[in-house]
């Protein structure tokens, strides 16, 4: 991103200002506005972990470093009692078959969330890529397995069937590589495997999908300066085909999370229970164990559409987006009950979504009298989020009413009398509703206008 500045005065000459190859420089990059104001995206994992799909307790992706590098007995077992003794991970590649997968219905499916971004995965640890990468040679999805470039589907589907902006995942190391394992035991001196693999890789994607999101990951065993992370950012502020939209997290190195990059995700399934100083990202999956899809899970380890949203709730009211994972199968389907839950987050949002999207966190993220109830607001307006229907009155102690404030309820028509608490807030008669007048059926959002303290 360029930002131009005019001198007071040469009103007429304008200087544009690139960003630093340093994280002072790069971490001053203003955050493009539509990741704030969307909320909500789709996370999606997706590649050769999808044949074998079974976690233990664990990820499901991460089933090649669990059997081969942390021999993890569980999944030595499973090996020795499905597959023959001199099987190894690259054959499960050939079946990843992908005969399903139709990138146009995923489209559809997943612009039914009501998400506002999608960040699909380039490559995960196991190093197979789903492009056909020049830097995985016969390991890459055009090459064995599908034998077709996923992420280029996917990418052309979401820019013409829908408005949501493509986002790429892409994990910087690789478990069982052989050159990243030697610059690990050279103590990151050497760098043959960033240099040739993870660096042209990078700029790679984004010159050929141009993502409007570069997550990365891996970040937990080299510094940023093995991974050259300062300079691909630079170039990519600063030169990309995406600079002035590209949003990137804060994985870049041992050195980054929770301090530099672009948004903090501070680890998985970070819910930092106050305001932070600084966009953050909460990444978590449906599944409670797993990011990979898992044929082992049962419905009780897949969370309901009411801990999404209450987790929703809380994320945004604290300044947050919600990073929401699914994962397809090998066959390439996205099973019913992830587009279950993908349609109704959509269904509550058409409902709800004056109250979310393009919100800012008010000065009380949730309420002291009444537990359930979050917070979130515009210029002219307070918006409570209600986990729970109240039942005759809704009590609540932060907003304090004005002699011209009304209540009303999104997606019902007829607004609600309310009366000022003697001491501070106000309690909102809740009128008996029909159950066909009800805007929906879980997780209520109250707008409150014309407050004395909004």
């Amino acid at each position: 991103m360029y930002i131009k500045i005019c001198l007071f005065l040469l009103p007429f000459i304008c200087v544009a200002v690139r960003y630093k190859p340093n994280w002072n420089s790069l971490n001053s990059r203003p955050l493009p506005a539509w990741y704030d104001e969307g909320k909500l995206g789709i996370f999606i994992h997706w590649g050769v972990f999808a044949v074998p799909s079974v976690g233990f307790n664990s990820e499901s992706e991460w089933f090649w470093n669990y059997w081969k590098n942390l021999k993890v007995p569980s999944y030595i077992e499973f090996m020795e009692n499905h597959y023959r003794p001199d099987f190894m991970y690259a054959d499960f590649a050939k079946d990843f078959t992908t005969e399903f997968y139709d990138a146009n219905q995923w489209a559809e499916i997943l612009n039914s969330s009501g998400a506002a971004y999608i960040v699909f995965t380039s490559k995960h640890a196991e190093g197979y890529t789903n492009w056909p990468s020049s830097t995985a040679f016969n390991w890459n999805s055009m090459a064995v397995g599908p034998k077709r470039d996923i992420v280029g589907e996917l990418g052309e589907a979401i820019r013409t069937k829908t408005n949501l902006h493509f986002g790429l995942y892409h994990c910087l190391y690789e478990w069982l590589n052989p050159l990243y394992n030697q610059d690990k035991a050279n103590n990151w001196t050497t760098s043959q495997f960033s240099r040739t693999k993870t660096t042209p890789a990078l700029y790679e994607i984004v010159k050929r999908y141009k993502p409007h999101i570069v997550w990365s990951d891996g970040d937990a065993e080299a510094p940023a300066s093995y991974w050259n992370s300062t300079t691909f950012i630079a170039w990519l502020y600063n030169d990309s085909p995406v600079k002035d939209e590209v949003v990137t997290n804060d994985r870049w190195g041992t050195d980054c999370k929770c301090k530099n990059g672009g948004v903090w995700t501070c680890g998985d399934r970070y819910q930092p229970g106050k305001l932070q100083p600084h966009k953050w990202v909460n990444a978590m999956t449906i599944d409670r164990q797993s990011w990979g899809y898992r044929r082992n899970a049962d419905s009780s380890q897949y969370l309901s559409i009411e801990e999404l949203l209450a987790t929703f709730a809380e994320t945004v009211s604290f300044g947050g987006n919600m990073l929401m994972n699914i994962g397809p199968t090998k066959e390439g389907t996205i099973v019913p009950i992830f587009e279950e839950r993908l349609r109704q987050m959509g269904q509550w949002l058409n409902v709800n979504g004056e109250g979310i999207r393009g919100t800012k966190p008010w000065s009380k993220q949730n309420d002291t009298l009444t537990s359930g109830i979050w917070y979130t607001k515009k210029v002219d307006a307070v918006y409570a989020i209600v986990l729970t229907w109240p039942t005759d009155i809704l009590s609540l102690a932060a907003p304090i009413p004005s002699s011209s404030t009304t209540v009303s309820l999104l997606g019902y028509t007829e607004k609600f009398q309310w009366t000022r608490r003697p001491s501070s807030g106000i309690d909102i008669q809740i009128p008996p509703i029909p159950f066909n007048k009800m805007p929906c059926k879980w997780t209520w959002i109250f707008k409150l206008s014309n407050l004395e303290n909004i």
